[in-house]
């Protein structure tokens, strides 16, 4: 683990390799799991405020769930998105390929609101772990098997996991934190390079 601006960095998100491959995928994540996408507190604010704004990006049960219910608690993950019937995010649909997209961020792409998804699916495939108490907070690379088309992607074009996730990270901590963690990966490249060469 590594520190940056006091928030723990696992060395896999410097080392694995990443991509998102939705023609293969058809992003499975926004159906597969125990819940839905987990929610900040500002978020499920944001959504109560806005929803109405969404109606235009989902699908028929989408909007009927989302007149109702905005979020949800879940046991363990807490606050999280609802789900249809046939367990997808209410705020997910298909398009013509059949690829699950965002109609959060459809909205967004189209200019209707400011707010592109909840940060844990734009921060995807890091999670991030809290204690409050302490103050600590612990940035994770999540292993998921519906995620192997983009590690096969990720290996091919050779884009680690804080690259990929360069926007996502600079939207949650700020362009420093982004900075830093770039110039952290940097050092630990030319590590695992002058090892290889030592060991040549």
């Amino acid at each position: 683990m590594f520190e940056v601006q006091g928030k723990l960095i696992h060395a896999e998100l410097l080392e694995k390799k990443f991509v998102c491959d939705l023609k293969t995928c058809k992003g499975a994540c926004c159906v597969e799991g125990d819940s839905g996408a987990p929610l900040d507190p500002d978020e499920v604010q944001w959504l109560e405020a806005h929803y109405l704004d969404l109606l235009p990006y989902l699908d028929a049960e989408g909007r009927s769930i989302v007149q109702q219910s905005r979020a949800q608690v879940h046991a363990v993950h807490g606050e999280v998105t609802p789900l249809k019937s046939d367990q997808a995010c209410i705020y997910s649909t298909r398009n013509e390929l059949g690829i699950l997209q965002c109609g959060i961020e459809q909205a967004y792409l189209s200019g209707r609101t400011d707010f592109i998804k909840p940060i844990s699916c734009h921060l995807y495939p890091i999670r991030v772990s809290k204690d409050p108490a302490v103050s600590w907070e612990a940035l994770n690379y999540d292993r998921w098997d519906i995620c192997n088309p983009a590690c096969n992607l990720g290996e091919k074009l050779k884009i680690p996991v804080y690259q990929f996730l360069k926007t996502a990270l600079i939207r949650k901590y700020g362009e420093s934190f982004y900075k830093e963690l770039e110039e952290l990966a940097t050092q630990w490249s030319t590590r695992d390079e002058n090892n290889s060469l030592t060991h040549n």
